[in-house]
């Protein structure tokens, strides 16, 4: 009975044994299948499906860790590869540099180079672009150790599930003021529906609003720019009514498409200067409108991508390449510009400056000789040992955009919101008289010491609504931008058609005339004038526009005169041009052009000088051939104050030339 029994169990042992390894045989044979046709995400569970019978198997292991390092989720190689190694040392000759890649991707950078160094000492010397590839990585590894030694003052915060699915979200772009963000994301419900090579969702664009510090659900941004294949955002202009487009046609190609207020036009591409047969695949536009930066591969670069500049002619369009150059481009990949809305900062992703594993995002600055600065590493954990690309920042510097995969993301790729440390600079500051006592002297002295500082963002946002002044309805107006001091346009847009909202980036250190048109309206003209050192700062200006009818008065706030005289400064000539042509349009039209003074200085000074300037201003008009007889001037003075004349402010306000309709 007992041998019986005994020889029973040993063929129940032996029938579950060949069981088991039929099963292991069974795994490895499928997921290896997948392993050689490069399916490397379906292949994983099927790995897994091994290690739950045979924990320790080498094979297994090591692939499952290959998978990984082939993934987004590359960081997650390690723990399988270092059993790999562990139950074989021997699994396969590229064993140790696995490791060290593995190792990297964790930011385990000294181990690391123990094993890019272990690899490099066993690969023959006559592979020379191994050992290149390798020197590399090593360089990279001794960054990362510095990087982390001194990481920057910037919080990482993921956007959430509204925002964030638990596919591929990635290509964050925002407005100057944070208002709209657009990004691409291969969540279902795309246009097409279809997978694409790689079985996953094609790409399509999203939009949302920030309502109250708050972002919306995304909304999908429509059929006009979304098509059956892949569609990327990759830019948007500060006022959010441009945005730029990436397809994959013609080896890739940029593309933009412009908002109403209503609709998206259909894209459009940016012409033979910019896309090539080459691939274009990336592009940041200046706050005036007036130069992009894009990247190409196209032949005569330095490297792989390199960046180039182009800048718009007279006639819209965007004219020859300029490769940028040293010290930005290398001769491995530099991608992703963004150019900050101040025009001279410029951030960018590449692999060949002194970066801690794949793309890492730099800074570098615009001259004032025209070059330049050495790009300037963001620092960890900004960048990381993974890609670290398609970066943009607030006009603010306060917050930054990209896309990541990180431990507790929602899914693949998500977006990230950087909370950015306080930009420094270093500045010389003298402290008051100290005293001072030596063996040789006793007394007092001014100390200069060298401190950080918080650098200067001289850029102001000028934003708001343009309406109807009686009935409140918001209006599709024309807006122009002039640098006063050189009388010149610097920028024209359209207000929103829905929403009549309007947003103008405006450098600091220049006086600025803003002017808004529409047609049955009085044009309306501000005047700002932004010091040198004026910090970043947002305005808010709401225009009400006036119906053409007797009775209206409009400031012409962009009329100068040389002090105490009424001689017309040559930056009164854009607003007198508006002011002509108004009158060219509308023949019947008759008005008064009158000045008005603060009440520093006697009555009757200030109305003789009142009454000299406005007929200076018809003068004018009468020479350009408006007929005298539609024209009136006269001086009030400091009769009609249209403000307080205790404060500054409001003598500045009721220092102004003016226009009443008299007839129509």
């Amino acid at each position: 009975m007992i041998k019986s029994g005994f020889l029973v169990l040993l063929l129940t042992i032996v029938l579950v044994g060949t069981s088991f390894g039929q099963n292991v045989k069974k795994f490895l044979k499928n997921a290896n299948t997948m392993y050689e046709q490069k399916q490397y995400k379906n292949a994983i569970p099927v790995y897994m499906e091994v290690l739950k019978l045979e924990p320790n198997n080498a094979e297994a292991n090591y692939k499952i860790g290959v998978c990984y390092l082939k993934s987004i989720h590359k960081h997650k190689a390690l723990v399988y590869l270092e059993k790999a190694e562990k139950a074989n040392p021997a699994i396969d000759p590229d064993i140790k540099l696995k490791l060290a890649v593995a190792y990297q991707f964790n930011h385990k950078f000294p181990e690391a180079l123990k094993y890019y160094k272990l690899s490099k000492s066993m690969i023959d010397k006559k592979n020379t672009d191994q050992l290149t590839d390798i020197d590399r990585k090593i360089y990279e590894c001794e960054n990362g150790i510095e990087y982390m030694k001194n990481p920057v003052k910037a919080k990482i915060e993921n956007l959430g599930p509204v925002i964030n699915s638990k596919d591929e979200d990635f290509g964050p772009v925002i407005s100057a003021d944070e208002s709209i963000l657009i990004f691409s994301s291969r969540r279902p419900g795309s246009t097409g529906g279809a997978l694409d090579e790689t079985n996953r969702l094609y790409e399509d664009i999203y939009i949302s609003y920030n309502k109250n510090g708050v972002w919306a659900k995304p909304e999908n941004i429509g059929k006009t720019i979304n098509t059956d294949g892949h569609d990327a955002s990759i830019a948007l202009s500060p006022d959010g009514s441009q945005v730029f487009i990436y397809k994959s046609d013609n080896g890739g190609d940029i593309f933009l498409s412009k908002f109403d207020g209503v609709s998206w036009t259909k894209p459009e591409g940016l012409g033979k200067n910019v896309n090539t047969k080459a691939a274009e695949r990336s592009v940041s536009m200046t706050a005036d409108g007036k130069i992009i930066y894009f990247t190409s591969n196209r032949d005569g670069g330095m490297g792989g991508l390199d960046i180039y500049m182009s800048k718009k002619d007279k006639k819209g369009k965007w004219g020859e390449a300029v490769n940028v150059g040293k010290p930005i481009n290398t001769e491995y990949d530099d991608d992703a510009p963004f150019i900050h809305p101040d025009g001279r900062t410029l951030y960018f992703s590449s692999e060949g400056h002194a970066g801690m594993g794949m793309f890492d995002i730099y800074k570098t600055s615009l001259l004032d000789n025209g070059t330049w600065s050495q790009p300037e590493n963001l620092g960890y954990p900004i960048n990381t040992a993974d890609d670290d690309i398609y970066f943009v920042l607030s006009a603010d510097n306060r917050h930054g955009y990209y896309s990541s995969e990180r431990e507790g993301g929602l899914g693949e790729t998500d977006i990230y919101l950087v909370s950015m440390p306080k930009p420094e600079v270093l500045a010389e500051v003298t402290s008051k008289d100290v005293t001072i006592a030596s063996n040789t002297e006793t007394g007092r002295k001014k100390m200069t010491m060298v401190a950080k500082v918080e650098s200067f963002n001289p850029i102001t946002i000028l934003k708001g609504t343009v309406k109807d002044a009686l009935t409140k309805e918001v209006l599709e107006a024309d807006l122009e931008v002039v640098d006063n001091e050189k009388n010149e346009v610097i920028s024209e847009l359209k207000t929103n058609k829905a929403t009549g909202a309007y947003l103008v980036v405006l450098p600091s250190g220049k006086n600025y005339g803003i002017r808004v048109q529409k047609q049955d309206y009085l044009f309306h003209s501000e005047n700002f004038d932004i010091p040198q050192s004026t910090n970043y700062q947002e305005i808010v200006k709401d225009v009400d526009l006036k119906k053409v009818k007797i009775g209206t008065k409009i400031v012409l706030r962009n009329i100068f005169f040389d002090f105490d005289k009424a001689t017309l400064r040559p930056e009164s000539s854009l607003e007198l041009e508006t002011l002509y042509q108004l009158l060219v349009d509308i023949p019947a039209l008759k008005i008064e052009v009158s000045g008005h003074t603060d009440n520093k200085g006697s009555a009757e000074y200030n109305k003789e000088l009142s009454g000299k300037r406005a007929q200076s201003v018809v003068d004018y008009l009468i020479q350009k051939g408006i007929k005298a007889d539609r024209l009136k001037s006269a001086g009030y003075g400091f009769e009609k104050p249209m403000a307080t004349n205790d404060t500054d402010e409001g003598r500045q306000l009721n220092r102004r030339t003016e226009f009443e309709i008299i007839g129509n």
